[in-house]
């Protein structure tokens, strides 16, 4: 008789806490186009200089992330602090210079490097062995026939016929070291024909991981110049396509060296304690670094993502003020700001390999990257009251019953799905924070307002922002989180993931 009474009071009790959680509106309602304004001009100012991962700006808007989260009262997501740090790296150019017979070649001159891809050495070499574009592949293997170990090699990227092979950008290059390690080269030097006497300066772009598990042979980008001066007239001929290979004498120094500087980004992490359900997780999620600035010239980044890092911002107080009034989720929320998204997504990858919290114990990934502009490519339905959602028809059958349940009963915008297309040529499921989390099992929905003119440009600033538009689309986020945060049951992971 007792039993069955504590059963009933037991019951009794859930029921009557999912009535008082049953109105999020109240709540909801804590969003407003304003406060996502205020926010976004602080976030998308000249103050925080672009956000660049491994930067000062950075490192601001972290601070002021932090000490919003603070404000509202919500607990350090890292358990230890507000931050969670991870390691990254930046490259100092020391020198870099080439010298043929005695004859000197400056850096941004005739010859110049990515500082990322090569290693403090200086190479005395007697023997150059031109092996036509250096280039390997099913069809292909120029180093055919060819002994170029302990040796330089030197590379055409431009040869008659419109072979090209690789000659566009870092694809190209990781094709020419690995095959030039994979025939035992010492080091590469690579032709830039008819380029400009100047060259750009070196890539000096922070990096994620400083340890490599294979170190490839130094690669210099040449001009003709330095090419005639190991070649001699046999060039002419190599360009124009009637010398295919060959081994040139010729005393070369290669020397390069530079110094690495170990230093630390970090994705701020603030949690809302649930109820009943504390030890399980809902994370919402958005970037805060944008592309920094170039010279004097300030990358904003107002919609991208400032737009997601202030809804995440405005979500954190609509969630705090429910617990504050008693009605607080019965899930536990983390609020997840991170880092380096625009470097390849390197705050969500740390984070998805250091979990705070446990992936398994995660039921979903809500993030938010852009959504405070229109898209002047989307031609259908009214372009004033849609958001792209992306995702919500992979890993659970759950996700869209769920979001279009929530946007019917509450915000009624145009959930446009254009992205979930595998066939879609932007990639764009690939392209965001979510994705770490979707890799490792976990549910996710990423809201995003599509392709504009202002994207990765100096113009992507705070006075171009829809923000009634933004605002109802945040409140989309926050009524779909509160579903998931409530519910009795994690989302199901019954769809297998591609």
């Amino acid at each position: 008789m007792n039993r069955l009474f504590l059963l009933f009071s037991l019951l009794s009790a859930h029921f009557t806490h999912a009535q008082e959680i049953s109105d999020p509106s109240p709540f909801a309602n804590v969003i407003t186009a304003e406060d996502l304004k205020t926010h976004l001009y602080k976030v998308a100012s000249k103050e925080f200089e672009g956000r660049e991962t491994g930067t000062e700006g950075q490192r601001k808007a972290a601070a002021y992330i932090e000490d919003q989260f603070k404000a509202l009262g919500l607990q350090p997501g890292n358990k230890l602090g507000y931050q969670l740090y991870y390691p990254i790296f930046h490259d100092s150019l020391t020198k870099a210079s080439i010298e043929v017979n005695g004859q000197v070649f400056h850096n941004f001159e005739d010859l110049s490097v990515f500082s990322l891809v090569n290693h403090t050495a200086t190479i005395y070499g007697s023997e150059v062995v031109f092996v036509g574009t250096g280039f390997s592949d099913s069809t292909r293997n120029d180093y055919n026939g060819l002994d170029v170990r302990g040796k330089i090699v030197l590379i055409l990227t431009d040869l008659p016929g419109g072979a090209r092979p690789g000659s566009g950008g870092r694809r190209g290059l990781m094709n020419w070291q690995e095959t030039a390690l994979n025939n035992g080269a010492a080091a590469i030097l690579v032709v830039r024909q008819g380029y400009p006497q100047k060259f750009r300066a070196s890539d000096n772009s922070p990096y994620l991981n400083g340890f490599k598990k294979v170190i490839l042979p130094n690669t210099f980008f040449i001009s003709d110049k330095v090419a005639e001066a190991i070649m001699g007239k046999d060039y002419e001929a190599a360009t124009s396509g009637r010398i295919q290979t060959g081994t040139y004498q010729a005393d070369v120094v290669l020397d390069f060296a530079k110094t690495i500087v170990a230093e630390h980004s970090s994705d701020v992490l603030g949690l809302l304690e649930g109820s009943d359900l504390k030890d399980q997780f809902v994370v919402l999620s958005a970037h805060y670094d944008h592309l920094g600035r170039r010279d004097s010239v300030i990358y904003y980044g107002a919609d991208d993502d400032g737009s997601g890092t202030v809804s995440i911002l405005q979500l954190a107080k609509a969630f705090a003020k429910a617990k504050a009034d008693g009605k607080g989720p019965r899930r536990s929320i983390l609020f997840l700001a991170n880092s380096g998204e625009e470097k390849g997504l390197w705050g969500s990858e740390y984070y998805s390999e250091h979990p705070a919290y446990p992936l398994e114990q995660t039921t979903v990934d809500l993030n938010i990257d852009m959504i405070g502009r229109i898209d002047p490519n989307r031609k259908k339905g009214d372009s004033t009251n849609y958001v792209y959602v992306v995702g919500d028809d992979k890993l659970s059958s759950d996700l869209k019953k769920i979001s279009e349940a929530q946007n019917k009963k509450h915000i009624k915008l145009e959930l446009d799905y254009k992205f979930n297309d595998p066939s879609d040529p932007q990639h764009i499921y690939y392209r965001s924070d979510h994705y770490n989390f979707a890799r490792k099992g976990v549910p996710i929905i990423f809201y995003f307002d599509g392709i504009h003119k202002d994207y990765h440009r100096p113009s992507d600033t705070p006075d171009k922002i829809n923000y009634d538009l933004m605002e109802r689309r945040a409140r989309l986020v926050f009524y779909t989180a509160w579903e998931m945060a409530n519910r009795n049951d994690m989302l199901k992971r019954d769809i297998p993931l591609n």
